[in-house]
């Protein structure tokens, strides 16, 4: 078993995170002796979707101030209600886990009014897996925990695919059209790391475009995506306003892609910053060293960008990410253009080589061995 980044908060929490990413593991590794209601038990999950006051009657048993878990608290939003009133009267606090908080929200639900704070499970990471971390096995399979200890990635990654459409997209009702979300899926997938173009894929999904919008926001809802949106700032050229999107896991990508041989050259550069973007959100979590995290790509200006602009409380940190083994001055082309940004105080090209630079413009070329050492010690 592998220990998780994530710390226990010591107030009542809601902790989301995609099927597979060892929610409940580790919710058991941390509350051993803690009365735990899960959900996707039938029996259980009949009786309090019929009798939801039979929450409310079991609780009122426990003592003050008791921990008490409810996994996949989606499926019955109704329960928050109990919850909430329990944690007022009686002091008592909650996990409540999920793989999504559509639901909650269709319901009405919310989400206990900032009384529970929100924690995201995400795939391991390298910290925790530790020796058994290798990059290559991890673009090409991902790192999602189900995933990752299964002796057959690739059949268990293709029945991680159709379990999401099964289970929480037919299952929870998320949307009417099934075959049209597959499609949907299928394209979606190609946009990985790059800007989104609804009418395209409204076009090849053979869905209207306001179906796409809605499709989207099931994925991040679910927690398998990410829209980034872009810096804007009063700069002499106009930065581009379309979000890129991002996948949570690169072994998902290509399993739905049905792409299952070694990474390919055109794969490999979405693929390692995609999952940049998510080692960034993870360690965020734990450390909280950025407030908002962007791209930057000025529209008149071709093929400059920066992949990523976190804003912190010492300035703006402006992140490029190359899966090259290599460095190339032309590669810093972004960094360059972005030095007129107001408040940019570090520029740093993350590479998968093995030395250290810094160029004359001061430009840090760092490792991704030595990235990673930052995102761990939080050397920001």
């Amino acid at each position: 078993m592998y220990d998780r980044i994530l710390a226990s908060p010591r107030q009542s929490f809601f902790l989301f995170g995609p099927r597979g990413t060892g929610k409940s593991t580790w919710i058991k590794q941390i509350f051993k002796q803690e009365k735990t209601i899960n959900l996707l038990d039938e029996r259980l999950y009949q009786n309090y979707l019929r009798y939801p006051e039979l929450l409310g009657d079991e609780l009122r048993a426990m003592s003050d101030e008791s921990w008490v878990i409810i996994d996949e608290i989606q499926r019955v939003p109704q329960l928050l209600n109990t919850v909430h009133m329990f944690m007022e009267d009686k002091g008592m606090n909650f996990v409540l886990s999920g793989s999504s908080a559509r639901k909650l929200k269709q319901a009405g639900v919310n989400l206990l009014a900032g009384r529970a704070i929100i924690k995201n499970m995400y795939p391991f990471v390298p910290e925790e897996l530790q020796s058994d971390f290798n990059l290559e096995n991890t673009l090409r399979y991902g790192s999602i925990p189900i995933v990752q200890t299964s002796k057959d990635k690739r059949a268990t990654l293709e029945s991680y695919v159709l379990t999401y459409l099964k289970e929480e997209i037919k299952a929870e009702a998320l949307v009417r059209n099934l075959p049209g979300f597959s499609r949907f899926l299928t394209i979606a997938v190609l946009f990985h790391g790059q800007t989104l173009n609804i009418q395209s894929l409204a076009r090849d999904s053979q869905v209207a475009r306001t179906t796409v919008s809605d499709y989207i926001e099931i994925l991040e809802d679910t927690l398998l995506a990410t829209r980034l949106k872009p810096y804007v700032a009063h700069l002499r050229v106009r930065e581009k306003r379309h979000p890129k999107l991002y996948w949570i896991d690169p072994g998902l990508v290509r399993a739905v892609k049905n792409s299952w041989y070694e990474v390919t050259p055109d794969e490999r550069g979405s693929l390692f910053e995609g999952y940049i973007f998510m080692l960034l959100k993870a360690y965020n979590q734990k450390f909280h060293f950025f407030d908002e995290i962007y791209y930057w790509a000025p529209t008149e200006t071709q093929n400059v960008e920066v992949d990523f602009l976190l804003k912190t409380e010492k300035g703006i940190i402006a992140l490029e990410i190359k899966s090259y083994q290599r460095f190339r001055s032309e590669d810093t082309k972004g960094l360059k253009a972005i030095a007129e940004l107001k408040g940019v105080t570090r520029r740093i090209l993350v590479y998968q080589g093995d030395k250290k630079y810094l160029t004359a413009e001061g430009i840090e070329v760092m490792p991704f061995i030595d990235f990673l050492h930052c995102l761990e010690h939080n050397l920001w």
